[in-house]
């Protein structure tokens, strides 16, 4: 500041309406919040009668179910085969360990805690939240519900305990969303195969149902299964439900790709309405006063509304909201409490005494006591690659079908339009104007671009560039981009027009770091690759509709040839230059460097350095990048190609991208290597 006034230098950017850093979380949110506001107003309606409650319970249950499909579970499966393990007698119950399927090859490691007596027994079933069965909050409650004669199961769910080899569910979580399939089906199966597998044996009693009931992510699993199936009759989830407009969408916590099930905030299905939906069945919501994650405030009013709508059904007493002074736990005291619930509405027996053991009698039994050996060579990672080969073998790789489906997976309904922009006045750089641009394509979304246009006469040739590590870099001391447009001139050699964009989440647009990010599951990439798969727009579709709008704007220039546009990209921008390669008809071609090889190879990937929102979910339902490649109508220069696990890939092993005869693969991605395919399809397009 001079004198107390701001300076605004030369060729400063174009102020944005808003934090830029603060942008796309801000649209994701407002987009949410109308979800959930849209939601609400569905459940108001509901009240209004019988009738309408029924609907509005269908409407949710039919939801949920497509977020499935078909499981292999249920009272419609044929029952397991069960592989017995070992047993343990301890006072008041005994362990039974048991092994059986839940997807082929896939086996649920089922601890059984049998009451003392000869039965036969009512049944609950007790899935996991984040962490083995052998802790104490998943391995305490089931051995308490035996002790008050309830025969109890529990099972590890992926990533922890014997389940945890090739079950990262937040790394392998977002294979799904590729498929078109929700990591959330593997708990939810696996919950459900257990009343199958009860259903098997002759000590346990199904005749009125079952219960379920679980802490965190198993308190997830029972509010989902409840909806999924009719014979959980009682339901008792534990710190695990607030108003998604307070932890998900306006507190950004990134949470776990299973609970964001494609569409689920498009389809309106918030944390209450699972509960509501679940009525007349007899719930017991748990919390703690303390849980750090779900905060007792937030839960507190998601009660008060399913309170409200079970009573709007008549059956008020079937709702109960229980609080322990504790934190994010499932203790003694919510088993007894939960025990009791079950008494009066799974027994019927309301007055049933209930075991009131001191804490010490709750001794932790050894890990091996709890061991099943399930199969490890069977886990999410095999299974999403099968079924994406299965995908695979059935695709249509017509050029049509590709871009329709192209099209289709990335929002794209019709040609794009040149968004609103604000351009800077120009500045002569040698060769070149620059002109600062900010182009607003979609409602609170601004994306920052730099202009740069030829000092030649008529419209030149133009790239449009997008790099998800900025939109400069690659311009700065001569990086390949200005060697490639022919900045500084040479002799009587054309020079080109460039227009580089931060698409949405990249550069100057990535957004900030926000404190639910510190826990070790957190990061920004895998928040907006879920928010925005909930949404039923992921962020990479977003993107893709970015650069089709960047790239309408720049044609409607009067210094362009409009149809001599190069679209380039790299990293993950290469996976948006190839879908706009398929999508787009009128580009003199594309260029895409040490970009991602195939959306295959990130399944192969036990671990990979791509981030989360890389992942487009129902891509492999249709296509994969190859595919792209060889629908484009224009010819692609592939460089430097990078599998899943990020190794560069030789020549010899790109043979899916040199099938079709507009594309070329390479493995050098050096600057001079760059340069030269950029200018190679410009005297291409000259020669035409």
């Amino acid at each position: 500041m001079t004198n107390g006034k701001s300076i605004r230098l030369t060729q400063q950017g174009i102020p944005p309406r808003a934090d830029l850093r603060e942008m796309l979380r801000a649209h994701i949110a407002s987009r949410g919040l109308s979800c959930m506001e849209a939601a609400a107003a569905r459940r108001g309606r509901a009240m209004a009668s019988p009738a309408a409650l029924a609907a509005y319970r269908a409407a949710i249950r039919a939801a949920v179910r497509g977020f499935y499909g078909d499981l292999s579970a249920g009272a419609a499966a044929p029952p397991p085969l069960v592989t017995p393990v070992s047993v343990f007698a301890h006072p008041g119950f005994r362990v039974e360990n048991v092994r059986f399927e839940s997807w082929p090859g896939w086996e649920v490691n089922a601890s059984v805690f049998v009451p003392a007596g000869t039965g036969p027994f009512p049944v609950v079933i007790c899935p996991c939240g984040h962490g083995p069965k052998t802790q104490a909050p998943h391995q305490l409650p089931p051995a308490y519900f035996a002790r008050a004669g309830y025969l109890a199961i529990t099972f590890d769910p992926p990533m922890f305990g014997e389940k945890a080899a090739g079950n990262n569910h937040f790394n392998d979580g977002v294979r799904d969303y590729l498929i078109g399939r929700t990591s959330s089906r593997y708990f939810i199966s696996d919950a459900i195969r257990c009343i199958d597998y009860a259903a098997t044996r002759a000590d346990a009693d199904l005749s009125r149902g079952v219960a379920m009931t679980g802490v965190s992510g198993g308190g997830t699993t029972t509010t989902f299964a409840a909806l999924l199936d009719d014979r959980i009759v009682v339901i008792g989830p534990a710190c695990c439900v607030t108003p998604l407009a307070d932890l998900d969408i306006t507190q950004c916590y990134c949470g776990c790709p299973e609970t964001h099930p494609f569409g689920r905030y498009a389809a309106g299905i918030d944390e209450v309405d699972l509960l509501c939906a679940a009525a007349p069945t007899p719930c017991m919501l748990m919390a703690g006063a303390k849980d750090p994650v779900f905060r007792i405030e937030d839960t507190r009013r998601l009660a008060e509304l399913a309170a409200g709508f079970y009573a709007a059904s008549g059956v008020s007493e079937r709702f109960v909201f229980s609080v322990d002074p504790g934190d994010h736990d499932y203790p003694p005291e919510q088993a007894r409490a939960f025990t009791r619930f079950m008494n009066r509405w799974l027994r019927g027996e309301p007055d049933r005494a209930v075991p009131e053991l001191p804490d010490a009698a709750f001794a932790m039994l050894p890990d091996d006591e709890l061991r099943c050996h399930p199969r490890a060579d069977v886990n999410m990672l095999t299974l999403v690659a099968a079924e994406a080969d299965a995908l695979a073998a059935a695709r249509d790789r017509s050029r049509a079908a590709v871009r329709r489906a192209a099209a289709a997976v990335a929002g794209v309904t019709g040609p794009a339009a040149a968004p609103e922009a604000e351009v800077g006045a120009p500045f002569r750089v040698w060769t070149h104007d620059w002109r600062p641009v900010m182009l607003r394509p979609a409602p609170g979304i601004e994306l920052p671009a730099t202009l740069l246009t030829a000092h030649a006469a008529g419209p030149r040739p133009a790239i449009l560039h997008l790099d998800d590590a900025g939109r400069h870099r690659l311009l700065h001391r001569q990086g390949c981009l200005s060697a490639a447009m022919r900045f500084l001139g040479g002799g009587d050699r054309p020079v080109f027009n460039l227009l580089t964009v931060d698409l949405r989440g990249w550069g100057d647009t990535a957004p900030a770091m926000y404190p639910y990010e510190m826990a070790g599951w957190g990061s920004v990439d895998r928040y907006l690759a879920y928010a925005t798969a909930a949404l039923g727009d992921p962020i990479m579709a977003m993107r893709i509709r970015d650069a089709l709008s960047a790239l309408a704007w720049l044609r409607a220039r009067p210094e362009v040839d409009q149809d001599g546009i190069v679209v380039t990209g790299c990293g993950v921008g290469a996976i948006v230059a190839l879908h706009i390669a398929a999508i787009d008809a009128e580009l003199a071609g594309v260029v895409a460097w040490e970009g991602l090889s195939s959306f295959r190879s990130l399944i192969a990937a036990e671990l990979y350095p791509w981030p989360a929102d890389a992942f487009l979910p129902n891509a492999l339902k249709h296509y994969d990048l190859p595919d792209l490649a060889a629908a484009a109508a224009c010819p692609v220069r592939l460089l430097g190609l990078r599998d899943g696990v990020g190794a560069a890939m030789a020549d010899d092993e790109t043979r899916a991208y040199r099938e079709a005869p507009q594309v070329k693969a390479g493995s050098d991605s050096g600057a001079e290597a760059i340069v030269a395919a950029i200018h190679e399809l410009f005297a291409e397009r000259d020669s035409r």
